[in-house]
């Protein structure tokens, strides 16, 4: 049987968060933090507002890049001029080197 070992940023036993567990198991998966998630997706209309908000939607965190989709080609013109401007408020919201780029798609009629 093997031993517990803790992981070597572990605290020790004892309870903690399950965010801080979950941002520790997305560490050594080498994936985006859960809290960074977690913030990027529910204050996406605070960082870009509410009508652009409405038409451009996050959809997954790849690395540091941020995926968005929208409904027509106009929006993905418009959010790629924002970009740079974007990347500072999300860097404001969720610290430096979260997310250093945005991948804008449009949507096929009907899709997700």
């Amino acid at each position: 049987m093997t031993r517990w070992r803790p992981l070597p940023d572990a605290q020790g036993p004892g309870p903690r968060s399950v965010a801080d567990s979950l941002d520790r198991v997305a560490a050594s998966l080498g994936v985006p933090r859960a809290s960074t998630l977690t913030t990027v997706f529910s204050a996406w209309p605070e960082l870009v507002g509410a009508s652009v908000a409405e038409r451009a939607t996050p959809r997954r965190l790849e690395g540091t890049v941020l995926h968005v989709s929208v409904e027509e080609p106009a929006w993905a013109t418009q959010l790629r001029w924002l970009e740079a401007d974007l990347l500072r408020r999300l860097e404001e919201v969720v610290g430096p080197g979260a997310v250093t780029a945005i991948e804008v798609r449009v949507r096929a009629p009907g899709g997700p």
